[in-house]
């Protein structure tokens, strides 16, 4: 049975801005080398932003010695994990998206679902994800690591944009 979980980010900024930072490849890429503190290899795979709205996909190889012990019972290699995100057109009253991690060989899957609206203070990023692993026994136990360590990405993420709209827009 999967576990899902919800997730809010306050911006002081307007949705307008948050928007605008995702919808260039810059705020994506140097998103990527803050990540490479951690994990040397990240990128960004690919990237789009027109009428239709935006979709990126981003890399990143976490060492199977990096991982919690639990997951290295799973995880036999390295992770690799494809992350694609998406937003549809901005809509100031509720911009939606998805986005949904992958790993070749993994265990399970992570979906999601994403809003930006506007907010009296500025904006807010609602973010509702799902985890599901087909491991039996640990399966429970896994599913709660993957959103409880998304959620404290979502608080980092959240912290990057509000510094790299202040910086750059």
């Amino acid at each position: 049975m999967a576990r899902r979980l919800s997730y809010s980010a306050r911006y002081p900024q307007p949705a307008e801005k948050l928007y605008e930072a995702q919808s260039i490849r810059q705020y994506w890429e140097d998103m990527m080398a803050g990540f490479q503190m951690i994990s040397p290899h990240c990128e960004v795979a690919s990237f789009s932003s027109d009428e239709t709205g935006i979709r990126v996909v981003l890399k990143q190889t976490i060492g199977r010695d990096q991982l919690p012990p639990l997951a290295q019972t799973v995880m036999k290699k390295d992770m690799v994990i494809t992350r694609e995100e998406t937003l549809g057109p901005f809509d100031p009253d509720n911009t939606k998206g998805t986005y949904s991690a992958s790993i070749p060989a993994g265990p399970g899957s992570l979906n999601g679902w994403q809003e930006l609206f506007a907010t009296e203070e500025g904006a807010t990023i609602r973010r509702t994800s799902e985890a599901k692993v087909f491991v039996p026994f640990v399966n429970g136990k896994l599913e709660q690591m993957i959103l409880i360590n998304l959620v404290d990405l979502f608080r980092a993420e959240a912290e990057y944009a509000k510094d790299w709209i202040n910086k750059n827009l």
